[in-house]
């Protein structure tokens, strides 16, 4: 046997190793290739080089967030998480798509838009139970996040009907997982953009799981993106693991959703596609994609998936092939590399130091859930701050 032999064998072996693509056979949108190499056939978004390097940047430390912030609430340092590991593509990708001046309604995994928009440090408080957090991601265009699966899609729908109504050129790109697709405020809020045209696109996030329950289980359509045709609009779905894919989707839907001529900031190639003449319609996104760690840190994955299934798309991580990407076409080497990750060590140590600064006041977590406080909560409020005043507020806390 000669050295090509063995060549060809080894190349065979490595072949059988690697884990099969996860969406080999999925009809979905990409421009990366599972190893990160544009596509034959795919449409390379028309951006700067700044541009394709600050969405990998972003990637890295909503990544390096993500993985602090676990470890915080391992140590009692901050409250319930949830965790987003291997969804940071279709978050940056998306959020690079918008304009500042466009609403993002959260869920609660898509930490990624607070990264691009810049609001890391004032958000992080938020999980550590400082209300001032979610305050802060406001001033950002960022609505705070919302617990309730689906509630904050009627929302969501009414602020774009108000910049509609107002002929403000915004849109709202609300958040969601696959899970709130079973939810009647979904249906309600679909039926709504639909009869009303309001520029929204429902960007949902189907990550294999809603919580425990596969998706299969939770729905009897093909696609999620399907669900669209329901309500007079479409759907499309994207590989939610490729950010340059989801980056172009969420751009095409973003300018369809605008107001008809209002004409839209131009992108990063000077195009502007707002203003075509197409009418304004809401868009439906299906990023396909997977959650590799639990649901939220009160929550053991083991419980219901075996370990192995997460593999095959570890093996098209998004950071891993926009990384491949920017090597390959000149944009970044090992030096642009390490300083990406160095500036996320930097960026998330600083908000967790100025997270951890933040001095609360006992007895804010009675306001603004009532006009006027109940009589038993009134009691309640006085014998905390009588207990405070009398054993200082260093009895209360849970970090002594």
């Amino acid at each position: 046997m000669d050295e090509s032999d063995d060549a060809s064998d080894d190349a065979s072996v490595d072949a059988a190793a690697a884990p099969a693509d996860p969406l080999a056979d999925e009809d979905v949108h990409r421009v990366l290739d599972p190893d990160g190499r544009p596509l034959p056939d795919a449409t390379v978004p028309d951006l700067s080089d700044d541009r394709f390097r600050a969405i990998y940047r972003d990637m890295v430390v909503t990544r390096r967030f993500d993985e602090r912030a676990v470890s915080l609430q391992r140590q009692g340092r901050m409250g319930t998480y949830a965790p987003c590991a291997g969804q940071e593509g279709s978050a940056v990708g998306s959020t690079h798509a918008l304009e500042d001046r466009d609403l993002i309604s959260y869920q609660y995994r898509e930490h990624g838009a607070v990264v691009v928009r810049d609001l890391l440090a004032e958000y992080l408080p938020y999980w550590m139970g400082h209300e001032s957090g979610t305050a802060a991601i406001a001033e950002g265009n960022v609505f705070p996040l919302n617990i309730g699966i689906a509630a904050h899609l009627p929302h969501a729908v009414g602020a774009a009907w108000a910049f509609d109504l107002r002929d403000e050129d915004r849109v709202v790109a609300c958040h969601f997982g696959d899970g709130a697709t079973s939810e009647g405020d979904f249906h309600e809020a679909l039926n709504f953009a639909g009869v009303f045209d309001t520029p929204t696109l429902f960007c949902c996030h189907n990550n294999g799981w809603a919580i425990s329950v596969p998706r299969e289980r939770q729905t009897a359509t093909a696609t999620l993106a399907a669900k669209a045709t329901a309500y007079g609009f479409e759907g499309v779905r994207v590989d939610g693991m490729d950010p340059l894919a989801s980056y172009a989707v969420t751009r095409e839907a973003a300018e369809r959703a605008r107001e008809a001529g209002s004409g839209s900031d131009a992108d990063d190639s000077g195009s502007d596609a707002a203003g075509s003449g197409s009418p304004a319609r809401p868009v439906l996104i299906e990023f396909v994609e997977y959650r590799y760690g639990a649901h939220t840190t009160a929550d053991d994955p083991t419980a219901y998936r075996d370990d192995d299934a997460v593999d095959p798309w570890r093996a098209i991580d998004p950071i891993d092939r926009m990384e491949t990407f920017l090597r390959e076409t000149g944009r970044i080497d090992d030096e642009g590399v390490a300083a990406a990750r160095d500036r996320a060590d930097d960026l998330v140590a600083e908000a967790i130091d100025a997270a951890e600064a933040v001095e609360p006041d006992p007895a804010a977590m009675f306001d603004h859930a009532y006009a006027d406080l109940p009589l038993e909560l009134r009691r309640q409020r006085d014998e905390l701050l009588a207990a405070i005043e009398e054993h200082g507020e260093e009895a209360f806390d849970a970090g002594e």
